[in-house]
């Protein structure tokens, strides 16, 4: 018998070896390649860099070809006044080609700041995939260290298990002797399967959270891995420093400034539809006209060539066109101070997160300590009312009263401990800086 525990153990190990140690450093990393949210985006910002360029903003000119054939094939009856009468076949071709060139030399400056306005577009978009890249990090942090308190949680009720199932050993020997009753030995037992149910519970519960990561991180659903037995967490952050970082370095507030740039350009282009738009034009043409038969041929030639390049400038001058521009130029005005206000908002939200995250984070410091002393009290409690209940000098109640103290003392601990990390790894998100988050351990 002793042999084959050995033998399950050892194959409980190698299971455990052959599961990969999932570092939060290598779940973010992994985000940063594979994260669906990470693609969409980054895919919306190479599409703003597309964009950003002269031919877009209208600088160079448009040159367009055509060219055409036409075939003709008509019979042609004429009828005269002194009774002649003529018929015949007429067979044509015509060929025409042309090549057209129109170049804007003045549009109002509207073709600059439609270059600006492709080159915010083109910042923006690196803002806000820096902006998905740190919410996916926080994200995948916040995930990651779910994971490990659930497994600590696990652990905990691995603890309130052994400690039950010593009470059911104590309660049967009681009864055996004569010294306990069999309704203190049932009700051991019903709180020692009410706990291995939970334990069931808490590994699905831990098995749910990593399929969750895997989806976070783009990897397979049915990955297999294992990850830190403890939340490390940073009590030194400083209410100053994360506030002064964010005004300066938050990708949503950064992008909330660049859409007014953007906003600024927009109303720059829609001034420039007043301006007279002033372009050049030329093109080439070539036309030719061939003709098997005539029926005059001295007003109809058999074969006619044209070729020849021409140019000039023209001038479009906007007259009025029904108020339309002076309607277009107060949108884009109304949208300047649109993102303007949104700025605004943006960042009394930030301010806001930033304040109210920070006294989350203070409060659940001092709880961290405190449930940290609070959790040995609790386990010398239970251990003395075990040895009393061993000796037969206190009752099955008071012996349960401390296993729920003590299951409730590691429920603060873990809840503490993982709560101060999400407040930290919240600090950091609002914080705006990509290389605190890697940091963390």
């Amino acid at each position: 018998m002793r042999f084959f525990a050995v033998l399950l153990f050892m194959m409980i190990g190698l299971v455990a070896l052959s599961q990969q140690m999932l570092t939060v450093h290598d779940a973010i990393n992994q985000a940063l390649k594979t994260n669906y949210d990470i693609l969409l985006v980054s895919n919306d910002s190479a599409s703003y860099a597309l964009d950003n360029r002269y031919a877009n903003a209208g600088f160079l000119p448009q040159v367009n070809a055509e060219a055409s054939k036409l075939w003709n094939k008509n019979t042609q009856r004429s009828d005269f006044q002194d009774g002649r009468k003529r018929e015949a076949n007429v067979t044509s071709s015509n060929l025409t080609a042309s090549v057209n060139l129109d170049w804007t030399l003045f549009d109002g400056l509207k073709m600059f700041a439609t270059k600006e306005r492709l080159a915010s577009l083109k910042e923006l978009g690196g803002m806000t995939l820096r902006l998905q890249i740190i919410n996916s990090a926080a994200a995948v942090i916040t995930k990651y260290y779910d994971i490990v308190r659930q497994k600590q949680q696990l652990r905990a009720i691995d603890t309130l298990i052994t400690i039950n199932e010593e009470r059911v050993v104590l309660a049967d020997k009681k009864l055996t002797v004569g010294l306990g009753s069999r309704p203190e030995l049932l009700q051991a037992k019903v709180d020692l399967n009410a706990q291995r149910a939970e334990r069931l519970l808490q590994q699905t519960l831990i098995s749910k959270l990593r399929e969750e990561l895997n989806q976070l991180t783009g990897v397979s659903v049915n990955n297999e891995y294992e990850v830190s037995d403890s939340i490390p967490i940073d009590l030194t952050i400083n209410y100053g420093n994360i506030a002064k970082s964010a005004a300066t370095d938050n990708p949503s507030l950064l992008a909330a400034k660049k859409n007014i740039d953007i906003a600024g350009f927009a109303l720059k282009e829609r001034k420039g539809e007043q301006w007279p738009l002033i372009q050049f034009n030329s093109a080439y043409n070539f036309n030719r006209q061939s003709n098997a038969s005539v029926v005059n041929p001295e007003f109809q030639p058999l074969f006619n060539l044209n070729k020849g390049l021409n140019y000039g400038f023209s001038a479009t001058i906007p007259i009025l066109n029904n108020l339309n521009t002076r309607r277009l130029i107060k949108q884009a005005g109304l949208e300047l101070d649109y993102q303007k206000i949104s700025f605004d908002a943006q960042q009394s939200r930030i301010d806001l997160g930033i304040s109210n995250t920070f006294k989350d984070y203070e409060y659940q410091k001092k709880a961290l300590a405190l449930e940290e002393e609070n959790i040995e009290l609790a386990k010398e409690n239970v251990m003395i009312a075990l040895a009393r209940f061993r000796q037969g000098v206190t009752s099955n109640l008071e012996l349960r009263e401390a296993q729920i103290s003590l299951e409730d003392a590691y429920n603060r601990l873990i809840a503490a401990r993982y709560n101060t990390k999400v407040a930290e790894t919240e600090l950091l998100r609002l914080k705006g800086d990509l290389n605190s988050l890697m940091a963390l351990k």
